[in-house]
């Protein structure tokens, strides 16, 4: 199911765009501050972020602004009462992808939250297999590619050779230790959704829940 992660410190509204949103089919987790919502994007990935800017601890535009330092593309979609014309530039100068003026309806959230997704999909599909499931925006386009060959073969052996190949297609050449580094990256995303990617040492990797198939 597709991960959205709402930051907004007020918890009326807070509570409010979860129904919202869960109502519309997402997964959601909130947070009510800014370093609430920095812990939350380390531990999960996002295919959303819906960002209120005036945040206690750390305002939502830094919030935004250590997001894209880190290299962290989650699209993210502005939440602010704050008038005039400068926040919104500044925050889309930031990398904010949209931005929405308090008040504002419902249906006009969770149609720009639609948006944002399946733009930032670039044309994916969602990854199935079973009991994993992985959509578009979760993950970045070269860790889709090593998974999506991972899982055409979920408990065999897949060659790190192939893994290579998948990368070099789509996105042209790539160093040596591409595959691992991806790899690495995956383990520990795909922990939290109860599957392993497995080693075989000298010839590729396995993906398996924990406990094996």
């Amino acid at each position: 199911m597709t991960q959205i992660l709402v930051v907004e410190d007020d918890p009326d509204l807070r509570v409010t765009l979860r129904q919202a949103l869960t109502a519309a089919g997402y997964a959601v987790d909130t947070a009510g501050d800014g370093q609430a919502a920095l812990a939350a994007v380390t531990t999960r990935s996002y295919a959303l972020l819906v960002l209120d800017l005036g945040l206690p601890q750390i305002d939502g535009l830094d919030v935004l602004r250590r997001l894209r330092a880190g290299q962290n593309s989650v699209p993210v979609l502005v939440l602010t009462a704050r008038d005039g014309l400068e926040h919104k530039v500044l925050g889309l100068k930031l990398g904010a992808d949209d931005y929405l003026a308090k008040p504002f309806e419902l249906e006009e959230l969770e149609a720009r939250a639609a948006a944002l997704i399946r733009r930032a999909s670039g044309g994916q599909q969602a990854l199935i297999n079973g009991p994993l499931q992985v959509y578009p925006g979760q993950l970045a386009k070269r860790e889709l590619d090593v998974l999506a060959a991972l899982m055409q073969r979920p408990g065999h052996v897949v060659q790190k050779a192939r893994l290579t190949a998948a990368l070099t297609d789509r996105n042209g050449g790539v160093g040596d230790n591409a595959v691992e580094v991806y790899v690495h990256r995956l383990r520990r995303k795909l922990e939290r959704e109860g599957f392993v990617i497995r080693t075989v040492h000298g010839v590729g990797y396995v993906l398996e829940p924990f406990g094996g198939y």
